[in-house]
């Protein structure tokens, strides 16, 4: 009898279907938003996305130094503070041009990173595929939307080199079990007041789900998929993100982008595949600590995982 086997799960599809986790989640955090307001979808998602990674991993207080204190407090600050101000631009500009332009913080980083001055290039290609996606001629841009959304992609590119350093030292499951439960703490301080008095069962399963589809289940999905790619390939593939962000803001919210701004979307993709070449770094610590897992690939894409909480 012939056994039947199984037919793996392609590595890009991993990491595929970690990208449209990502954006459903944005997309349904929209009438979340409505309800108790984004710094309180912002709250609520990540103390939702807290109390999971708590659940499944004990975080590893025993091993955390002094000197790891300073980049794991900063990097939950930097996720609270990036979360909210994603979310608030979401209530304001299209989620496709929303996560454009919060895509320029990891791709500055990476042009940084690359120490090559023609790889500045690859920013300001995706700034011009911004400028398209927003149209500021029309004299319709929601400037607020358009600047919280430049705040994000500050405090993403801030993300990426903190994760650096925490990741050198913590792994998967570990580092989220220390940082998430800050970044709840942080976005608790805006979100709490937002969210008081419009909390309810339906809220609360909303928030669950929404947590569900990021962070807990993209990580998961990056963590197998770089297990099986390089971190190059993987970055290279992350950069279709602003591409699945238009996709999910046509199908779930009836966004829809003119062709001009579809131009805009190529450029940004385009600028963000480029900017992977020459992104890989070594680990400034050999021994991370590992968690429930076996630690990921030390080489971080310039689009490192996870862009918003």
């Amino acid at each position: 009898m012939k056994t039947r086997q199984r037919i793996p799960v392609p590595p890009w599809g991993l990491a595929v279907a970690a990208m449209i986790s990502v954006q459903l989640s944005s997309a349904f955090s929209v009438d979340l938003i409505a309800d108790v307001g984004p710094a309180g979808t912002a709250w609520l998602r990540l103390s939702m996305g807290a109390i999971i990674f708590l659940a499944i991993a004990r975080p590893p207080l025993r091993s955390v130094r002094r000197p790891d204190i300073l980049p794991l407090l900063g990097l939950g600050v930097a996720t609270g503070l990036m979360t909210i101000m994603f979310l608030a631009a979401i209530e304001r500009i299209p989620l496709g041009t929303t996560v454009a332009i919060e895509f320029l913080g990891p791709l500055t980083v990476a042009a940084i990173r690359s120490h090559n001055h023609k790889a500045l290039a690859w920013p300001a290609l995706a700034l011009a595929g911004v400028v398209l996606l927003t149209e500021p001629w029309h004299g319709e841009i929601d400037a607020l939307g358009v600047m919280f959304a430049a705040i994000a992609a500050a405090g993403w590119g801030a993300y990426i080199l903190l994760t650096q350093r925490v990741g050198d030292r913590f792994t998967g499951t570990g580092a989220l079990s220390l940082t998430v439960p800050v970044a709840a703490v942080t976005a608790a301080i805006v979100g709490v007041p937002q969210a008081a008095g419009h909390l309810s069962w339906e809220v609360l399963l909303a928030a669950l789900g929404v947590a569900v589809l990021m962070p807990v289940l993209p990580f998961i999905l990056e963590m197998m998929a770089l297990r099986r790619m390089t971190s190059t390939a993987f970055g290279t593939l992350m950069s279709l993100e602003p591409a699945f962000g238009v996709l999910l803001g046509l199908l779930v919210l009836h966004q829809h982008p003119s062709i001009i701004q579809f131009v805009g979307i190529t450029l940004v993709v385009v600028a963000g595949a480029a900017a992977q070449r020459g992104g890989d770094r070594r680990p400034s610590s050999p021994e991370p600590v590992t968690g429930l897992e076996p630690p990921l690939p030390h080489a971080l894409p310039a689009t490192s995982p996870r862009n918003e909480v």
